[in-house]
């Protein structure tokens, strides 16, 4: 199979442009025109708990578009019949229009340890949580007869909260978020069109090209660990699929230069000419979710240390790389002091080879950008990392 030869900078470009870094940040008003736009080119929106410095789905949206109201993105994600929730990458927002691709999964889906118990000490416990979904929802597990107490073997959550992730997973419930990241369930018909629920569920093996494609056009390029981790698919299934896929024109094998494995190009990919402009990026953000792949594409070792012992931690607990003119130049360490309206950067370091003046004025712009957009008065920052100093004059 003849592979097509694409230089770093080129595979970089290519994927800034598939993730939609190389377009200019609108100006005036953002609306749902914006949200639609920014999700149809990442595909998902990654789900996270963390709020130290602001839900993870909310920050992926700042990065492309700039300050935007959150209640008019969670008016759209929770009413608009447009998403829903499942496992994608990790839990996700996705378009409603993938809800065939993903029934595959819900039909797959075998109980956990927990599920598995619930239905073996409570028979008939999680059909009667249905019932009480499909006359009332949606509801949250306090609004169950018999939500159940919190504690014991099930890692801390109550029997109820348990038979509605249970329901969740096999797709016979789904869910929307509440303003304080809540779940509420309810049956699927009450959130997603007719006419998408009317259609057949995608065969696995259907389901995955449709996957794998949609994961080369949000990546532009990648190898098999790239694609198939966009959707967490399994690799080796992967790996034969995406070899069907480029025999038939719908992909590209191509070789990039310094990557040890070959990859796939999507045939809609361009090159753009230059990348241009700031981000900060959310741990959680779809440009860097696949660590070794930030590492190939940008020169950049990315690790999460949250979970990491403090004194043990290298760069801080909620760190957010800088996106500037194509590169990962920073990483800053974040923190909303929302008690007294401040945006801390509790650490900030430059990458080797940039010139520390001028990413600490631009890294200072988009942190006044972003405190603005939190409703936050002013950035302090801290004196840890050795961008701080600059950095601190630099915000003023």
């Amino acid at each position: 199979m003849n592979r097509r030869r694409l230089t770093a900078d080129q595979a970089r470009r290519i994927a800034l442009g598939a993730q939609g870094f190389t377009v200019p940040r609108p100006g005036g008003r953002i609306d749902v025109r914006h949200f639609r736009r920014v999700l149809d080119t990442i595909g998902l929106l990654q789900l996270d708990s963390v709020n130290v410095l602001e839900r993870s789905h909310y920050l992926p949206m700042f990065s492309r578009l700039g300050p935007y109201d959150r209640d008019a993105l969670d008016r759209w994600t929770a009413g608009s019949g447009e998403i829903f929730e499942y496992w994608g990458h990790e839990a996700s927002l996705i378009p409603v229009e993938r809800h065939p691709a993903f029934r595959f999964r819900m039909e797959e889906m075998k109980p956990w340890g927990s599920a598995g118990r619930l239905l073996d000490e409570r028979p008939g416990y999680i059909e009667r949580v249905f019932d009480q979904v499909a006359e009332r929802g949606p509801v949250t597990v306090s609004d169950l007869d018999d939500p159940g107490e919190r504690g014991g073997p099930w890692w801390g959550y109550a029997p109820g909260k348990h038979a509605l992730e249970w329901l969740f997973a096999m797709g016979r419930v789904t869910a929307y978020r509440t303003p304080s990241f809540g779940r509420k369930y309810v049956v699927p018909d009450r959130v997603i069109p007719g006419e998408i629920l009317a259609q057949d569920p995608l065969e696995r093996t259907e389901a995955y090209r449709t996957l794998l494609v949609d994961a080369a056009r949000h990546h532009g390029v990648g190898t098999v660990a790239d694609l198939s981790d966009y959707h967490r698919l399994h690799s080796p299934t992967a790996r034969a699929v995406l070899e069907a896929l480029a025999g038939e024109g719908r992909l590209v094998p191509v070789t990039v230069e310094g990557w040890r494995r070959d990859a796939y190009l999507h045939p809609d990919a361009v090159v753009p000419r230059r990348a241009s402009g700031t981000a900060l990026l959310s741990p959680f953000d779809s440009l860097i979710w696949h660590r070794d792949r930030v590492e190939r594409l940008f020169g950049f070792r990315y690790r999460i240390e949250i979970y990491v012992p403090k004194h043990q931690r290298i760069y801080g607990y909620y760190v957010l790389p800088f996106l500037l003119d194509g590169e990962l130049v920073a990483r800053v360490d974040l923190k909303a002091d929302r008690q007294n309206r401040r945006l801390l950067v509790r650490a900030a370091h430059l990458e080797p080879g940039h010139d520390a003046s001028r990413v600490a004025g631009s890294l200072a712009s988009e942190l006044q950008t972003m405190a603005t957009w939190l409703a936050m008065d002013e950035v302090t920052v801290d004196d840890r990392g050795d961008l701080a100093a600059l950095l601190m004059r630099a915000v003023g």
